[in-house]
C-alpha cells in the first residue's frame, strides 16, 4: 500500500516553517509526521497529513513549491533491533532505500517508518513476502 506524501520546497530562514504550518492550520489540515532536510539556501520539508489534496493547493496558492511522492508506511515493534530486521528483508532482497524517517504510535508500542523507495512496487511485495505490517493511508492518518 501506498500512502501520500507532500514535499515542499522552502527558503532556508526564519519564518518558513511556522507560515507553513498556520496556512495548513488555518485550513483544517492535519499534520501527522514530517521530516525536515535542509542546506544553506533551502530546505525540504515532507509532510504526512490527512488531506495532500487540500495540503497541495492551499501550499501552491500561498507561493510553496509543492509535489506529492508515494512512500510506504511499516509498522514495526518499538523494540532494539525493530528497524535492523526490515532494513535486512530490504538489503537481503536489494532494494534501494532513498529515504526515510520514523515516528512512534501514542500508546501502542510500535514504530512507524516511512520509506521512500526507488522501486516502491517492488519494495511492497518483497515487505508482503516478508510478512511485514504495511499501513494504508487511511490507517495511518488515523493513528
Amino acid at each position: 500500500m501506498k500512502v501520500e506524501q507532500i514535499s515542499i520546497f522552502i527558503e532556508n530562514k526564519s519564518g518558513r516553517l511556522a507560515e507553513v504550518a498556520r496556512v495548513l492550520g488555518e485550513k483544517g489540515v492535519n499534520i501527522r509526521a514530517l521530516s525536515l532536510a535542509d542546506t544553506s539556501d533551502f530546505g525540504i520539508l515532507r509532510l504526512l497529513v490527512d488531506n495532500t489534496d487540500i495540503a497541495q493547493t492551499t501550499l501552491k496558492e500561498n507561493g510553496f513549491t509543492v509535489n506529492k511522492t508515494e512512500v510506504v508506511a511499516v509498522e514495526v515493534p518499538d523494540e532494539p533491533g525493530g528497524l535492523c530486521k526490515i532494513l535486512q528483508v530490504l538489503d537481503d532482497a536489494e532494494v534501494n532505500v532513498e529515504y526515510m524517517y520514523a515516528f512512534v504510535e501514542r500508546n501502542a508500542g510500535n514504530a512507524v517508518i516511512i520509506f521512500r523507495f526507488d522501486e516502491v512496487d517492488n519494495a511492497i511485495a518483497v515487505l508482503n513476502r516478508k510478512g511485514v505490517s504495511i499501513l494504508s493511508g487511511e490507517k495511518l492518518y488515523s493513528l
